[in-house]
């Protein structure tokens, strides 16, 4: 990525034109064709990819979730063996907690992030394009064990010494081992991206309090994953090399300590936590305000409460492990630190309520999911409210109390804001609106499906029903609640389902949208939908945090719209001060290239022969990666108008 400082005036304001736009098309859009599927770097593209291979990840873990509910729905039913049901439910948790929940919120902020924030692209447009390839290798990797009949068998969180070489002698744990870190290179190099693209790659104007919430919580999961995506890559390693070659980090007999793999996991274990639910609140902070037809109350708490969840999260891993002898100070600890974290959550519960009451909401499709999430919210905070009591933990973790409120958690704060904001910004995707009254159907299917399938579930565990068991007898008391468990996913399942064929029939023959079918206030809706490749014809000028609506606004700034940077000479877009968003250098983005597919492919050959010992492979693809890597760092050769710049410069 070039860049020409503004050490001179400013390019004059202008207004978007045919010619001008022709012109950025040209420069911005990905050559049609397999050959453009596979070198694109358009944010748009990626986060489409992302966000239809996460859905398809959901769709795969929901899938094993229902053999799993056939299997409980009765005592003593025979569906499964009992490898085959540990296999099934830690591929469910992988599915879900790591394939889907993140990748689904990296997919939205992908395509939203520029056009938010008035950006032409991502910081990093290659960067974005290899954290994609390597998510997916990921995911294929991971998913070729399940098909091998050899899949990871020790539960998502993969304690030692179950997951050891003595209990776990086959390579089902290897291929977890891998693949995570795989992930886990994905993982970060997006986070990067994200982070580096808000501090540089925003409008003129953008300052740090006209963000939109949606940018808000991405950051802070991108900062956290940046921070703790290494401790569990670490420990995996860690693993990987005492099932492998003998070394004794987690083994007791030769000095390990099992206990070490829960720090390092729940180090990463518990930001993660927020990491996959902050960025959907932000859906739900920036969703609401479109159709209550007002602002968000408490902007400034909502952002920081977003910033603090954070921030508290790093200090709360232990929250996971009070039934492990650790000390009583240890305990107090995190046992106050759990609480307190429920407190910059509550502020965003409150600011969402006030929005509601003091607007005038619409009763769409989305709104019924932001609203929905809302009371999921407040259930799945008070259930984990309760865990973060020493004594009320000791009774019921590894119970099912812990596996319904894990739910609330995971599907009531990530997937209910995930659908609405399908409902909300699939018109700007696509250009075509979702069926309203299919919508309502979805919701409220979903809704009590969910609430039917998961909320026993916290009456079982009080019950005494544990995780992790694939079958029971009748006598035990539990029978009639894993009946109505089984019954409310499908249910639940039923309302996916219904969301599916209203994406299929609306893509199809869907109504036009237009820009701004919602009437909205921030800038994606600015665009045409779909956007063009280039996004901003002009790049605005930001005096408000809803330049849409500055009409109707009392205290609202003076956004510069209609017209502004053209910017075209190749690919251009902006470059601002961290705080103040004040323009201080032009950028010149890279285009298309294989060289992130190249090395994605390249880092899965090396993860591939580590896993089946082929020494000679992961060298060939360790050289690989480093040719990928030459070429990638060369530098790019200079516009002829940035040549003629510098020169004068000099």
């Amino acid at each position: 990525m070039a860049s020409r400082h503004l050490t001179m005036n400013m390019p004059p304001l202008v207004a978007p034109s045919p010619e001008l736009e022709g012109r950025l098309r040209a420069a911005w859009k990905t050559e049609p064709g397999w050959r453009g599927f596979f070198t694109t770097v358009d944010h748009k593209e990626i986060g489409l990819r992302y966000i239809v291979t996460a859905f398809a990840f959901l769709i795969i873990g929901g899938l094993e979730a229902l053999v799993m509910r056939l299997q409980l729905a009765a005592p003593n039913m025979s569906l499964l063996t009992p490898e085959q049901y540990n296999q099934l439910f830690t591929m469910h948790g992988v599915s879900m907690i790591f394939l889907y929940a993140m990748p689904i919120l990296s997919g939205f902020s992908n395509y939203l992030w520029p056009l938010l924030l008035g950006s032409r692209d991502m910081a990093f447009p290659r960067v974005n394009a290899l954290s994609y390839w390597t998510y997916i290798f990921a995911g294929l990797f991971i998913y070729a064990s399940f098909m091998l009949g050899v899949a990871p068998n020790a539960g998502w969180f993969n304690y030692v010494p179950l997951s050891g070489q003595n209990a776990n002698p086959g390579i089902n744990i290897d291929f977890y081992a891998l693949g995570m870190i795989l992930l886990g290179i994905s993982t970060t190099v997006g986070s990067v991206n994200f982070v580096v693209t808000l501090m540089r790659m925003r409008a003129p104007g953008m300052s740090v309090n006209r963000l939109p919430v949606l940018v808000w919580g991405t950051l802070t999961a991108s900062i956290a994953n940046i921070v703790v995506v290494p401790s569990v890559s670490l420990a995996f390693l860690m693993l990987w090399l005492d099932r492998n070659f003998g070394s004794h980090f987690f083994t007791v007999g030769d000095g390990g300590q099992p206990i070490l793999w829960q720090h390092l996991f729940w180090m990463f274990g518990h930001p993660w936590v927020y990491a996959i639910v902050l960025p959907a609140m932000g859906f739900v902070s920036d969703g609401l305000p479109i159709f209550c037809r007002r602002p968000i109350v408490g902007y400034t708490l909502v952002a920081l409460s977003t910033v603090a969840t954070m921030a508290l999260g790093f200090g709360v891993w232990v929250h996971h492990m009070f039934a492990t002898g650790i000390s009583n100070l240890a305990l107090s600890f995190f046992s106050g630190a759990s609480l307190v974290i429920t407190v910059p959550s509550a502020i965003a519960v409150f600011c969402w309520i006030a929005t509601i009451w003091s607007g005038r909401p619409v009763a769409t499709a989305a709104f019924h999911f932001y609203a929905g999430m809302i009371g999921l919210f407040v259930i799945g905070g008070v259930s984990g409210f309760m865990t973060a009591s020493v004594p009320v933990d000791w009774q019921l973790t590894d119970t099912y109390f812990i596996v319904g409120h894990i739910h609330y958690v995971l599907i009531g704060i990530n997937v209910f804001p995930v659908i609405g904001a399908f409902y909300t910004w699939f018109p700007k995707i696509t250009g075509r609106m979702l069926d309203e009254r299919l919508g309502k159907w979805n919701f409220w299917l979903m809704f009590v499906g969910f609430n039917l399938g998961f909320l026993p579930m916290h009456i079982s565990g009080l019950r005494g029903m544990p995780r992790r068991i694939y079958t029971y007898g009748p006598d035990m008391g539990w029978s009639t609640l894993n009946l109505i468990t089984s019954i409310g996913s499908f249910l639940f399942a039923a309302g996916v389902l219904l969301f599916i064929l209203n994406v299929a029939i609306s893509l199809r023959r869907g109504a036009p949208a237009g820009a701004n079918p919602w009437d909205a206030g921030t800038l994606e809706w600015l665009t045409a939908s779909p956007p063009p490749p280039h996004n901003f014809t002009v790049i605005p000028q930001i005096g408000s945090r809803h330049p849409l609506w500055e009409d109707h606004l009392d205290d609202a700034g003076a956004s510069i719209i209609d017209r502004g940077l053209a910017l075209d000479d190749g690919r251009e877009t902006i470059g601002v001060t961290v705080l103040d968003g004040e323009p201080d250098v032009i950028l010149r983005m890279p285009g298309d290239s294989w060289l992130p597919f190249l090395l994605g492919l390249a880092s899965t050959g090396v993860f591939i022969g580590m896993l089946t010992h082929l020494w000679i492979l992961a060298g060939i693809a360790l050289i690989g990666c480093f040719l990928v890597l030459a070429a990638w760092l060369q530098p790019a050769p200079l516009p002829p108008m940035q040549l003629i710049a510098e020169a004068e410069h000099v």
